[in-house]
């Protein structure tokens, strides 16, 4: 069997989308082919079960000449299976042509099968594209199978002693919580826990190294999105700064600390408090 998934968006939306990739090529024997920007393909070098990654950015007002260029993409393979993010006349309008059988999406006239997204961790919303080809979907269950040799080679580079090691792993943006707050943080923390390891998390760097990194830590507290997708999708203990606790799973372990646009506001004994250290 092959299933085709379109979807749209960055390398957030991607990273969201690898549990429910994941089970249709598991529980279906199926050999997944998606279709995303470029620009956020890494994602899916986390996913060994890809077949295949055909480039096309939903969201760059792609021509004529980009849809038919897709649509020879896609009705090439025998698909049996389309999981559709994405909207729009031209989206509908290729898939009408694609030849492929059953076409699940949230609405548009070329679906076959119309779901109604649910709320929450939005890796766990895509459940509702999955029920129409008989599967279930528990993505909090998913974990990142990640190369072992790129889990010895961030283990490496850790700092030395036998503490447990909290990544820290900003987002560098201008909401940011206060630099000054990051920067004062290690020595706050040590003076609770003295053996403590202060990693730097990576936001640079290919996307395996930064995966391994964070599953070689203990904790993660980050404001980063795209590290706290990946500390989510790793099974890790996590912290999210800004984070919005109905956009994460509810897990032990995991939790978001702060209001989005008002971090000046969160004061680091919060933070200490949320990494257990209060």
């Amino acid at each position: 069997m092959r299933v085709l998934l379109l979807i749209p968006g960055g390398l957030r939306a991607q990273l969201q989308a690898l549990p429910a990739a994941a089970r249709v090529a598991e529980a279906l024997n199926a050999q997944v082919q998606v279709a995303c920007a470029p620009t956020a393909a890494a994602a899916w070098s986390l996913l060994p079960a890809v077949e295949k990654l055909i480039p096309f950015d939903f969201d760059a007002n792609p021509s004529l000449a980009d849809w038919a260029n897709l649509l020879g993409n896609v009705r090439e393979p025998d698909f049996q299976a389309c999981i559709n993010l994405a909207s729009g006349r031209q989206v509908d309008l290729m898939l009408s042509m694609s030849h492929i059988p059953n076409r699940v999406a949230a609405g548009g006239f070329s679906a076959t099968s119309t779901v109604s997204p649910g709320g929450g961790w939005p890796a766990q919303a895509l459940a509702a594209y999955l029920r129409p080809l008989g599967l279930e979907l528990d993505a909090d269950g998913f974990r990142l199978a990640l190369p072992k040799a790129a889990l010895s080679q961030a283990a490496s580079e850790l700092p030395a002693g036998s503490g447990p090691a909290l990544l820290l792993a900003a987002s560098g943006a201008s909401d940011d919580w206060p630099t000054a707050h990051w920067q004062a943080l290690p020595a706050l923390v040590r003076a609770k826990l003295p053996d403590v390891r202060i990693v730097e998390g990576r936001r640079q760097g290919k996307l395996l190294e930064r995966a391994a990194q964070l599953a070689s830590c203990d904790v993660v507290l980050s404001s980063d999105p795209i590290s706290c997708e990946l500390a989510l999708l790793a099974g890790m203990p996590l912290v999210a700064i800004g984070g919005h606790s109905d956009q994460l799973p509810s897990r032990q372990g995991v939790q978001a600390v702060g209001e989005a646009g008002a971090l000046q506001n969160l004061s680091e004994t919060a933070v200490l408090q949320a990494l257990g250290l209060g």
